[in-house]
């Protein structure tokens, strides 16, 4: 059960597996609210209502945009790093948020923070500062995207 309350109008991001058995993220708005079970949704590019669980829905916000990509090898190449950058920013669009100002570090080939990841990008919303980062994932050959206050990343 889901310990959040949605109202009506609420944008969300809905997670969910896709017909071919791929996780599949899509965003929209609350249209029912509900405190547990089911609750209908408006999903962007959709003109029905969706019926899904509140344990797959999240508000969005700047840290409930992520992004996942398969191939840890975007991470060592420094190259394919640099695409990283607008990759997440395409996904915030799409979520709706607003991303003031967007400063990749390094050309968008990052500093690496620590074993696992890289610094990209450091960027400001609704007058606050954000960084963008990218790890390596532990379950998978694939890398996060995540942003999160600098200096304050917990994965």
């Amino acid at each position: 059960m889901s310990n959040r309350r949605f109202d009506c109008g609420d944008r969300i991001r809905y997670e969910t597996v896709g017909d071919d058995g791929r996780p599949l993220v899509r965003y929209g708005f609350v249209d029912d609210a509900a405190d547990e079970g089911p609750g209908k949704v408006l999903l962007d590019g959709e003109l029905g209502v969706n019926v899904v669980e509140l344990d797959n829905i999240r508000m969005v916000d700047i840290w409930s945009v992520t992004l996942r990509l398969d191939g840890a090898a975007l991470l060592e190449d420094p190259s394919l790093r640099q695409g990283l950058v607008k990759l997440w920013h395409a996904e915030a669009e799409d979520a709706g948020l607003q991303i003031t100002a967007i400063h990749p570090i390094e050309t968008g080939v990052g500093v690496r923070d620590s074993s696992e990841g890289y610094a990209l990008a450091e960027m400001t919303s609704a007058g606050e500062q954000y960084m963008l980062r990218a790890t390596k994932c532990t379950d998978a050959d694939a890398v996060m995207l995540a942003a999160g206050r600098p200096n304050r990343f917990i994965f």
